[in-house]
């Protein structure tokens, strides 16, 4: 690596440390080792990845990098670059001005979400539990999990980016600050259009009062002001705010792209347009069912029952979905480690989630299957059977918070 890639990378790590240390987390020197060598780990690993280039790196973002980069910079935006939300490629328009190795740049903004996204599952799991070790795992689990590694510094895909900022708005909305979460949803929204898996768990938030009503037109705002640099520089205002409605008649004629989802085990001559529709539908009347369950049981919405919601959306949405990608099971991967944290029993639903999504990974860097994505669908029908049951627990008891030891 250069030099300043080393700095940049080397300033990360430093403050991958200190944000446990200002948490209070490292007063007892045994969790300060550990904690050193966890980083160690999870770094030097990253490190091994810095170098490698993906098939998505070499055909889209190395081009899209050096389309700005001819383009002038921010003036590319007057001209439409790409498949990704304005938001991240304001980071490749950066990037294009730099005297630095693009592919470096871009895993290096993936690293550094990657130490946000760990700080917002340690935030999160201090909602529930006071116990310094829980929150400390969270934290550094979440930095060691395979997928997140693989999916930042090796691929340099930027999923760690919008699922950081949609935990970060839970955790926003469980510790009674709606307008923030309203924001972070609305950013998180505004980079990946897979954010949706998790936005139904506002209505939830409504229901439990965690939210108002009028706290809700905070996302437009927020989203409009996402894109309004763009627009500034020359990019279409409604062409920009109706980005995704633009991608949703492109996301190909496949039933399944690799994804451990329902469909995958789906096989031979079948009619793809009627099938998607069933999925289609499926989707929305899981989603219509626990949102009406919710209402139902909203005096007893306590945030151990919205925690379960909200697995059994991530978890739930992209397995009954069609035209589901590798990577869109990162969200459900990053959060079932809270329960396992908090919970140890649920540490092997955790697993389940992982395996799921590293059979696919597995296969996109091998052009080849270790084992049938059926498998990875067969071990997500088993988290959405332990995530119901666990929020049906929670939501056929009295309603009330409180700390976990």
């Amino acid at each position: 690596m250069e030099i300043q890639t080393m700095l940049i990378f080397g300033l990360i790590l430093i403050i991958s440390l200190l944000i446990p240390w200002h948490e209070g987390l490292l007063k007892k020197n045994k969790y300060l080792y550990i904690t050193v060598i966890a980083l160690g780990l999870a770094f030097a690993l990253r490190a091994s990845f810095m170098d490698y280039r993906s098939g998505d790196y070499n055909t889209f973002l190395a081009n899209w990098v050096e389309y700005f980069r001819v383009s002038g910079g921010f003036k590319g935006f007057s001209e439409s670059v790409g498949n990704y939300n304005v938001p991240y490629l304001y980071f490749l328009a950066l990037f294009s001005y730099l005297p630095l190795n693009d592919l470096y740049l871009i895993k290096l903004l993936s690293i550094f979400f990657d130490v946000v996204l760990a700080f917002g599952i340690m935030k999160l799991a201090g909602v529930f539990t006071r116990s310094v070790a829980k929150r400390l795992a969270a934290y550094l689990i979440t930095l060691l999990l395979p997928t997140v590694m693989i999916n930042g510094a090796m691929w340099g895909q930027c999923d760690s980016i919008y699922t950081s900022l949609a935990l970060l708005a839970l955790w926003f909305a469980l510790s009674d600050r709606p307008k923030l979460s309203m924001v972070f949803f609305a950013l998180s929204f505004g980079f990946k259009l897979q954010a949706v898996f998790i936005l139904p768990i506002c209505l939830v938030l409504l229901f439990a009062k965690k939210i108002k009503f009028w706290h809700l037109f905070i996302f437009p705002v927020t989203y409009v002001a996402e894109i309004m640099p763009a627009v500034l520089f020359g990019r279409p205002f409604m062409k920009t705010l109706l980005l995704y409605f633009d991608q949703a008649d492109s996301v190909g004629n496949g039933l399944n792209y690799n994804s451990p989802s329902l469909f995958s085990m789906v096989s031979g001559d079948v009619n793809i347009a009627a099938l998607s529709a069933v999925g289609v539908a499926c989707a929305f009347f899981f989603v219509c069912a626990i949102l009406i369950w919710a209402w139902y049981r909203h005096e007893n919405l306590n945030n151990e029952a919205i925690l379960g919601i909200t697995l059994l959306f991530v978890a739930g949405i992209p397995f009954l979905l069609p035209h589901m990608h590798d990577r869109y099971f990162f969200m459900l991967d990053v959060l079932a480690l809270l329960p396992a944290v908090l919970w140890a029993s649920y540490a092997p639903v955790a697993v389940f989630a992982s395996f799921a999504s590293l059979l696919c990974y597995y296969s996109y860097f091998n052009n080849a299957y270790l084992l049938q994505l059926k498998y990875g669908a067969f071990a997500l029908i088993a988290v959405l059977i332990v995530y119901l049951t666990f929020t049906a627990e929670k939501l056929n008891s009295r309603r009330h918070d409180v700390y976990l030891p």
